[in-house]
């Protein structure tokens, strides 16, 4: 899901165990974890149904930009989260073709709604076959256009219950700002490629991917306006929660 680009790493090799269980093949996002270690990881979590695994298989033949979508088991962490949290609204910055979106929009409350901001035509499209296909196109509503244009002209006020963002990464503080005030108390807020691969760990990098995201961790680690944990989920996984 990014409505940018995306400096996650290249789509690798399956393990054996994650293969034959359905449940993804290893993408190269958890760097941190062998191959073996992420074959068991996938193999004992509930494997995508056969929409979630057609939408990974078309976005994996578009090419190098495949990388942008997020691994299976991250969706399953993204449902079980909106199925806890039972959010009547939640928003997502950065869709691509629609495997977060999907997911969240499959942990919704009866009569929940999902606001998708993107600027991509292209891959939404794709997006938008997949959550008809799996029956939940009437959950969401998908706005194309800058981000930060789309979040600034929303009501600034406590709205939504749950937020991920996935898009480019040098905005993450806009997003995150514009965000928080239209967050209600106790909401999420979910933050995608926290670790840039590790990257974050390197003072010498240069990269702005990296930079951007090493001083954003700092900036939401120190607000005292939300509780946060950052989980070795893919990428990285921030999710901040609105304190009352």
């Amino acid at each position: 899901m990014s409505s940018s680009s995306d400096t996650s790493p290249d789509a690798g090799t399956g393990s054996a165990a994650a293969a034959a269980n359905g449940a993804g093949t290893f993408d190269g996002k958890s760097g941190f974890l062998s191959r073996p270690l992420h074959g068991y990881l996938t193999a004992h979590g509930s494997p995508p149904d056969a929409v979630l695994r057609d939408l990974a298989a078309e976005t994996a033949a578009l090419g190098n930009v495949s990388r942008m979508q997020i691994p299976a088991e991250q969706g399953s962490l993204l449902t079980i989260l909106t199925a806890a949290l039972a959010p009547s609204r939640a928003i997502e910055i950065g869709t691509f073709t629609g495997y977060s979106a999907l997911s969240i929009a499959r942990g919704l409350p009866a009569g929940g709604r999902l606001l998708c901001l993107d600027v991509s035509e292209q891959w939404t499209s794709v997006a938008r076959r997949y959550w008809e296909r799996a029956g939940v196109g009437d959950r969401v509503e998908l706005r194309l256009g800058p981000a930060a244009d789309s979040l600034a002209a929303l009501p600034a006020e406590p709205t939504f219950e749950l937020a991920f963002i996935d898009a480019d990464k040098t905005s993450y503080p806009t997003y995150y700002e514009l965000l928080l005030p239209r967050l209600k108390p106790n909401g999420l807020i979910i933050v995608d490629n926290v670790l840039q691969s590790g990257r974050v760990l390197d003072p010498a990098t240069t990269e702005p991917s990296a930079v951007a995201v090493r001083a954003f961790n700092r900036m939401v680690a120190d607000d005292p306006r939300v509780q946060v944990v950052v989980l070795p989920v893919a990428d990285g996984l921030t999710i901040a929660r609105k304190l009352p």
